[in-house]
């Protein structure tokens, strides 16, 4: 019998959820078919077999959050040992609404009593998935919930239920006053309106990176502008001698930044604490780009960005895109990232600030470019001008380090046959 365990399928993975199970218990499984895909921090995944056998159990339902490491499941090799039975996957019977107490006195049954040094296993209570994930969500112990639904079982109602006791039996310390922005008090009608909607696996880890590198990394910004005019010219150009799909202004800003990035190597670096500190510079310029999905915020990573052409970039980026969208994305699209691009130009920002990605030592904002006057000779002529706004670690890279960066990318932005070249 062989446990098939929750893999760690990324670096900031510390759990799994169960999104759905292709192999059901009594079905035959062979090496390299699908048994259940897992939603991690970043994306789902699927989790193929690596034996051959039969499923015998399945110890985790969907939708329930599973620590790395922890067994999901059995499968039989055929070797002929017993299942071991596993006490969690016991449905727990009704818990006894006469909350006192049992009498105390002399052990009368065949038993012996329960003591402090032999603690007894607690029975997994009876809740569907979805009543499990939200517990989690809520931080509300299932054991201390009574069931109303049939055999026992939890449902969604008393989960509410256990929610509102939980706030309502929150303590006030004595003379103390509750703020004028407080909470609404649980029977009173929310005069906001609010709908509480809870983190999932992505936007968790989202605010615990985000929380870490805005908090702990010594960061700073600066900004610069190129006369983009020659570079949206040229580009339409190149589109226009294209048949297939075209080349977008992100895309040359990831071919532009790479080069800049080949010739000041100390800005494609990352921060390590060992001993006294290092900087880590990356002899491989691999560039993420910050992606909006409908799971949240996710930065799939373009390899040797700087030995690509910009029409490869743009199919790599196009496909990493595709699949964020459709949370396909998998763990090696996501790893090994040296610099971030965030570009919010589509959307007509023309400037802003981004936070870190960590481990990496610097990010860069793109905005949108904009018409403004320039001199032309005797005269002023409209030209297009985009904004974008480096944040660097301060504790690798310096200033000066910072600004001759963008210089080269300024260069790179305003003689756009470079960029091609």
């Amino acid at each position: 019998m062989i446990d098939i365990l929750m893999p760690r399928l990324s670096d900031t993975m510390e759990e799994g959820i169960i999104s759905a199970w292709h192999k059901q218990p009594g079905d035959t499984v062979v090496p390299g078919d699908v048994l259940v895909d897992s939603e991690t921090d970043k994306a789902i995944m699927e989790h193929e077999a690596y034996e051959a056998g039969t499923l015998a159990e399945i110890l985790a339902a969907e939708g329930e959050h599973v620590a790395i490491g922890a067994p999901i499941a059995r499968l039989d090799d055929g070797t002929g040992a017993p299942v071991t039975p596993r006490p969690q996957a016991e449905a727990a019977p009704p818990r006894d609404p006469d909350p006192r107490p049992p009498a105390t006195g002399p052990n009368t049954g065949d038993a012996p009593p329960a003591t402090a040094g032999t603690p007894t296993a607690p029975k997994r209570r009876a809740a569907t998935p979805l009543v499990r994930r939200l517990a989690h969500e809520r931080g509300i112990d299932l054991g201390t919930v009574t069931g109303t639904g049939p055999g026992g079982r939890i449902v969604r109602a008393d989960l509410d239920a256990a929610t509102t006791t939980k706030v309502s039996a929150t303590p006030v310390p004595a003379g103390a006053t509750a703020p004028a922005s407080a909470a609404p008090v649980p029977g009173q009608q929310d005069g906001r309106e609010s709908v509480a909607e809870p983190f999932d696996a992505v936007r968790r880890a989202v605010a615990t990176r985000l929380t870490e590198s805005a908090t702990t990394v010594p960061s700073f910004t600066v900004t610069a502008s190129a006369d983009v005019e020659d570079l949206l010219v040229l580009r339409g150009r190149v589109n226009a001698s294209l048949d297939g799909p075209k080349i977008t202004v992100n895309d040359l800003v990831v071919r532009a930044v790479a080069l800049a990035l080949r010739e000041h190597p100390e800005v494609n670096a990352s921060y390590s604490p060992e001993g006294r500190g290092h900087t880590l510079l990356h002899g491989r310029v691999h560039i993420g780009i910050a992606v909006s999905s409908p799971a949240g915020l996710l930065v799939p990573v373009v390899r040797d960005a700087d030995r690509l052409a910009v029409t490869a970039i743009s199919v790599r980026t196009r496909d990493l895109a595709e699949r964020a969208a459709q949370r396909t994305l998998g763990t090696a699209d996501m790893a090994d990232g040296t610099f971030t691009i965030s570009n919010l130009g589509m959307y007509g920002v023309e400037h802003f600030t981004a936070i870190i990605n960590p481990p990496q030592g610097a990010i860069l904002a793109v905005g949108a470019a904009r018409e403004e006057c320039a001199p032309a000779g005797e005269t002023v002529a409209s030209r297009r001008r985009m904004r974008y706004t480096l944040t660097a670690d301060h504790r690798i890279i310096d200033g000066a380090v910072a600004a001759r960066f963008l210089a080269t990318l300024t260069g790179l932005l305003e003689h756009p046959l470079r960029v091609l070249a």
